[in-house]
């Protein structure tokens, strides 16, 4: 193993105002036990409770997605991983980002997905978080109703943002970032 130039790790994420930074397999409870320190440490620091609610809510619907996706894959340790990141930007808006393996073809259509999003209004993502409410779900599905999606964009400050690097055997890295 390198050695790793860990001030210079530190540097950098002090330059970048990183709070959580996180790479490695994620289970159910390794993601309620970092969205309970990420909770904990917003409130320390006495950020409003509706943006606490809303980095923590963004969190937690990001590693889900990534959990479940790598489940319904049947994805092995190193595919399933995730990485993490929260964040302050200059403004003092919570940048969440997170990023996984994914077969190419469901990151492309994710980032059509996250661009007709960031396409919308304040406006227009309510009536599309309606309408996705009211569709009926078909019996033995496998993903979830895309509720999760349309209430991150509905969040976030400025327009979702995505991101797709390619990599060999048909898979990607896809990463999402909201902005709280």
């Amino acid at each position: 193993m390198n050695t790793i130039d860990f001030f210079g790790v530190r540097e950098l994420f002090t330059h970048n105002n990183i709070l959580l930074c996180f790479n490695g397999p994620i289970s159910r409870s390794l993601i309620e036990e970092i969205g309970n320190a990420l909770k904990n440490y917003l409130e320390a620091a006495a950020v409003q409770p509706s943006a606490v609610m809303d980095v923590f809510g963004t969190y937690v619907e990001m590693t889900q997605n990534i959990r479940h996706y790598a489940s319904l894959r049947g994805y092995g340790e190193a595919d399933s991983s995730a990485t993490i990141i929260v964040a302050r930007d200059s403004a003092d808006a919570y940048l969440i980002q997170a990023g996984n393996i994914v077969e190419a073809a469901d990151g492309a259509a994710l980032l059509e997905r996250i661009a007709l999003l960031a396409s919308l209004d304040k406006a227009a993502l309510k009536a599309a978080y309606k309408e996705q409410l009211r569709k009926p779900r078909a019996e033995g599905a496998t993903t979830g109703a895309g509720l999760g999606l349309i209430d991150m964009a509905r969040k976030a400050t400025r327009p979702l943002a995505a991101n797709l690097t390619p990599l060999d055997d048909g898979k990607a890295f896809f990463s999402l970032q909201a902005v709280i």
